[in-house]
């Protein structure tokens, strides 16, 4: 079936069972990010493929509400679906209960699969629908009847991550996570976040593409701890973990029922923004809403994981550096599209120790292409590398020893006066963020600025946040911080900067139809000078790759601009240098010369 064809057949089982509205994120039982092909319901039902938006179709309408990254490529998928594009905190776009509120009839049903909402947009529909006696049924997989050849659960193993890579043991964890249930008089935590429980037992899986997570569920109790997982997935090294740490293991789906039968004196703490809104409903006793304590404890990387790391991203700057060198040398003597190109630089990266997988799609996106924040090549849009553009690559991967986010926009043959302008005006923003000093207490959205800066300078923007926090060897999007200057709470990113957060820079200009840029490097939070002021803090890079020097025009950059760039690229030729061939070592010296 098409797009339209799947519309119909779900409209038909929605006049079936008296429902007025469908509701389809883009989320699996756990609130990830990123998703497996199972649950890839919202991209089955609208074709827009991105990673982030919610689909509602009405009886006689329909709309996507997705965020400034996905709007022109929302708009091409959805051509001829009869999906309108909402988008999401531009003008007067209605929100999703707004526009719910206005389209079902008094004392009529939205509908979803509550295992794929989260508690808190539970709570909201709850809220705004009760105004006009609007039921809620969550108990309905629709997607799920008409997708007859849906992709089943993954069943690929798991592996342990040792603590030489992780830097505290799961007893250490556990005692931690049990003192702050002691804080919330808390008898009982449930975690259903993916990363959080990797985190928490020190084991890495394969259940969502580039993620390298396990589909779990976890009840930590004061004495032991329940585990819903497929055991299959689980080696002898593992269970015998389990085992040390009071870890029992139970059916994947057991949760919900097990849930049911909490004794109704116990206290419970959720995270609204982390659990489903169906496994919320089958709480029978005291609930205590706060973040997951994990969440922090997992962003504030111990120094094991730092120095891990660091030699992550030394490793990573290789396999960037060997790309660009290809890519720059050879793109006008062979065939070289944006799918060879994705294909080769992993190829680069599988080369270095101790790489598992790329940490996200490879997003290679060649002139108009990268005008689309999150556009990632086909078969379909594949095109060729040629002369006069920019291509721009946002990639990463995924070591023993940590993740990595890494964007390097390339200059291919020459380019104009506006082009270079854009393009220097990119990487001063970035530097200025790099550069900031600021007192301990500072949010993301205190500095955002420092980064839009230079493009509020030209009166463009970027429709999207400027950072965000990067996992250990799990989700390269990770709360509780990042940069944007403005608060989304379901960004679940408010949060001050603490030492050891490894977040990312990321600024851009897109022009549509025309070309994209962004540079991007990672830093960890640190510690600096304290005195009467208060504790400084300053951001350490950690990200070693040549910034394009054929895209820079140095009249355009102050001289402390220049000094901090030319003293980034000697650390660049140092780092990574020693790791090239005689070649590539030339070659990298000329693009990290000073200017």
């Amino acid at each position: 079936m098409n797009v339209t064809q799947r519309i119909a057949g779900l409209r038909a089982l929605m006049t079936e069972k008296g429902m007025d509205a469908y509701v389809v994120p883009t989320a699996d039982f756990h609130q990830s990010e990123y998703v497996g092909e199972h649950f890839k319901a919202r991209k089955y039902i609208s074709g827009f493929s991105g990673s982030y938006g919610t689909v509602v179709i009405t009886k006689d309408d329909g709309g996507l509400w997705t965020d400034g990254r996905y709007f022109f490529q929302a708009e091409n998928e959805l051509r001829g679906s009869g999906i309108r594009l909402m988008k999401m905190f531009v003008g007067d776009t209605p929100s999703i209960t707004e526009y719910l509120c206005d389209r079902v009839p008094e004392g009529g049903t939205v509908a979803f699969d509550g295992r794929v909402l989260s508690m808190g947009e539970g709570q909201e529909y709850e809220e705004a629908l009760a105004k006009k006696q609007i039921r809620i049924n969550y108990s309905e997989d629709l997607i799920d009847a008409i997708w007859k050849d849906r992709p089943p659960l993954s069943d690929k193993p798991a592996f342990f991550l040792e603590e030489k890579y992780s830097g505290e043991s799961t007893e250490s964890k556990l005692a931690r996570v049990r003192g702050e249930m002691k804080k919330q008089n808390a008898s009982i935590h449930i975690i259903t976040s993916l990363d959080d429980i990797c985190w928490l037992l020190n084991v890495r899986g394969d259940d969502i593409d580039f993620f390298p997570l396990v589909l779990s569920y976890v009840i930590v109790k004061k004495d032991r701890v329940e585990l819903y997982v497929d055991e299959t997935k689980l080696d002898d090294r593992i269970l015998e973990e389990l085992k040390k740490n009071q870890v029992t293991v139970h059916p994947y789906n057991a949760v919900y029922e097990d849930v049911k039968n909490i004794d109704p004196s116990e206290t419970v703490l959720i995270d609204p923004m982390k659990m489903n809104y169906a496994l919320y409903k089958n709480i029978p006793c005291t609930i205590v809403e706060a973040a997951n304590p994990t969440i922090l404890m997992k962003a504030m990387k111990n120094e094991v994981e730092l120095e891990n790391i660091r030699k992550a991203h030394i490793k990573d700057g290789v396999a960037v550096t060997k790309f660009m060198y290809w890519v720059k040398t050879r793109y006008d003597k062979e065939n070289i599209t944006e799918l060879s190109s994705a294909k080769k630089l992993t190829g680069l990266r599988a080369a270095q120790e101790g790489y598992i997988r790329d940490s996200f799609e490879p997003l290679c996106a060649f002139a108009d292409h990268a005008a689309m924040m999150h556009y990632s090549p086909s078969e379909e849009t594949d095109v060729t590398l040629s002369s006069g553009a920019f291509f721009l690559n946002d990639t990463g991967g995924g070591y023993y020893e940590g993740s990595t986010d890494i964007t390097r926009t390339f200059v291919l043959g020459s380019v104009d006066a506006q082009m270079k302008r854009y393009f220097t005006a990119v990487v001063r923003a970035m530097m200025g963020l790099s550069r900031a000093r600021f007192l301990y207490g500072c949010y993301g959205y205190n500095l955002d600025v420092l980064a839009r800066g230079p493009i509020w300078d030209l009166d463009l923007d970027y429709q999207c946040g400027t950072g965000h926090g990067v996992g250990y060897l799990a989700n390269v999007h990770e709360p509780p911080t990042g940069f944007r200057w403005y608060v989304v709470p379901s960004k679940n990113e408010h949060h001050q900067l603490e030492e050891g957060m490894v977040i990312t820079d990321e600024p851009g200009i897109y022009e549509d139809g025309q070309f994209g840029i962004r540079i991007e490097n990672e830093f960890v939070v640190r510690k600096g000078v304290k005195n009467k002021y208060g504790q400084f803090m300053y951001f350490e890079t950690i990200t070693f790759a040549p910034i394009d020097l054929d895209g820079i025009d140095p009249e355009e950059m102050s001289r402390d601009e220049r000094e901090w760039l030319n003293h980034y690229h000697r650390q660049v030729y140092e780092n990574i240098g020693p790791h090239l061939t005689e070649e590539e070592r030339e070659w990298l010296k000329e693009y990290t010369r000073p200017v």
